[in-house]
């Protein structure tokens, strides 16, 4: 029996890897965190920025997720995983029974920790001219490493940020990264039946019981009581430390994120601190 796929998709930083310990804990679901990552991350980026098929990215499932499942043991398969954001359209037609979990978080927290934690890993000088120059004339110039510093999105022509991008510096483009990868997120599950997909922030998740009875009750799995406590623990933190944006970046993030943090529900709210 193929068991049944739980994608768990957000802008990164965001929990992922909680909920993957999180939701680990139960018998009946195999869960994984970035599952192969390199490779998944530089098929849907190409799908992104175009430079893919929709058919490359289900000959990309075939390979990857198809036999994932078939081999599970357990009666679900999870992948808590930002990279899958942005082929949730090939992902729902792919597999007809998945689930999508939409994790969410302060994009200031986001933006702070993909920065600072990161460092060359997300939009660094180096790598996104790499594959800015693959995209502009892939006849002269290779495409990147398939290492994930290469394969972080970047705005097709038609987008309006797309003749800004190449002057923002890296934290500007970490911002636009949050923002946008939620409104892709939004955008391809607001394509599916409510039954599919279930929406949280990682702020009520630490701290509000009841949202993670939502969140086990739209997976049909058992409630436990001991999972609130799980999530009081930040986890996949290489540096444990909060480093609250300056002033600078402050305004910079809301030049790029605004819109998306005001209908995300952060807007207006102070940037909070993260005790490790």
């Amino acid at each position: 029996m193929t068991a049944k796929p739980i994608f768990i998709v957000s802008s990164g930083r965001a929990g992922s890897a909680m909920m993957d310990k999180a939701l680990g804990t139960y018998d009946a679901l195999e869960m994984h965190h970035e599952f192969c990552c390199e490779r998944v991350q530089n098929v849907a980026v190409r799908r992104y920025m175009g430079l893919a098929t929709s058919d490359d990215i289900h000959a990309m499932l075939d390979e990857i997720y198809a036999p994932a499942l078939a081999a599970s043991p357990r009666m679900m398969w999870g992948d808590s995983s930002n990279k899958l954001s942005w082929i949730i359209p090939e992902l729902a037609e792919h597999f007809p029974e998945a689930k999508f979990i939409h994790v969410t978080r302060d994009g200031r927290k986001v933006a702070s920790s993909y920065f600072h934690k990161l460092s060359d890993e997300c939009y660094d000088d180096e790598a996104t001219a790499a594959l800015a120059d693959y995209v502009r004339d892939p006849k002269s110039n290779p495409a990147p490493p398939a290492e994930k510093r290469y394969w972080w999105p970047q705005p097709q022509a038609s987008h309006p940020f797309a003749k800004r991008f190449h002057f923002l510096d890296q934290f500007q483009r970490i911002a636009f990264h949050w923002a946008e990868i939620n409104e892709v997120i939004f955008s391809g599950l607001e394509a599916l039946p409510p039954s599919r997909s279930h929406f949280t922030r990682l702020e009520d998740l630490c701290g509000t019981p009841s949202t993670i009875t939502d969140l086990t009750d739209f997976l049909d799995l058992p409630r436990n009581d001991d999972l609130f406590a799980l999530f009081q623990r930040p986890h996949n933190v290489n540096l444990p430390q909060d480093t609250s944006l300056t002033p600078e970046q402050t305004a910079q993030f809301e030049a790029l994120a605004g819109e998306m943090m005001h209908r995300l529900a952060y807007a207006g709210t102070p940037e909070y601190r993260v005790a490790y």
